[in-house]
């Protein structure tokens, strides 16, 4: 389903999507702000979001670079492969690596040390919201780009989307 008729309807509908699936981001973001003092608590709770914004946006402009992609740049068993290709399947086999592990992981009953809280510094809490952000994001960013055809339109989505979680990651 691509959205093609109004540029409205498709704005409402993606700016749903990129909310319902940009709440793990919160969460993730709220938690990680937990370990500042109070009194910084709200300023890199705000930042933090603001940064994801900018990672959705740059995700986005990558991903539909990365589908433009589809000039083969070799030939495996008659078989062309693309530069898209390539990228999907290490992103693929990445996905299953890291299954793999996580699985292991909780069969084999390997408990983790209860994490301590203490109090951190400010940008190392910002660098592990935007490494987290970019994992957390590609479900919406391929989500929008599956879904409308305009950049244009993805991005103000995105901004939208941005907006209603700097409004609502506090009460979080």
């Amino acid at each position: 389903m691509v959205c093609q008729s109004r540029s409205l309807d498709c704005v409402g509908t993606l700016t749903a999507l990129e909310i319902v699936l940009g709440i793990d981001n919160i969460i993730f973001i709220s938690v990680l702000v937990g370990c500042l003092p109070a009194e910084k608590r709200n300023f890199a709770r705000k930042l933090g979001l603001m940064l994801a914004m900018v990672s959705r946006l740059a995700l986005i402009f990558s991903i539909v670079w990365v589908s433009n992609l589809i000039q083969p740049w070799l030939t495996i068993l008659e078989q062309e492969i693309s530069g898209r290709d390539i990228i999907l399947i290490g992103g693929g086999l990445f996905l299953l690596a890291k299954a793999t592990h996580e699985i292991h992981n909780s069969l084999e009953g390997i408990e983790e040390e209860k994490p301590k809280l203490k109090t951190v510094k400010m940008a190392p809490v910002l660098f592990q919201i935007a490494l987290l952000d970019i994992v957390f994001s590609l479900d919406s960013v391929i989500t929008a780009v599956g879904l409308a055809q305009h950049m244009s339109i993805m991005a103000i989505a995105i901004i939208i989307a941005v907006g209603t979680m700097l409004f609502a990651a506090k009460p979080i």
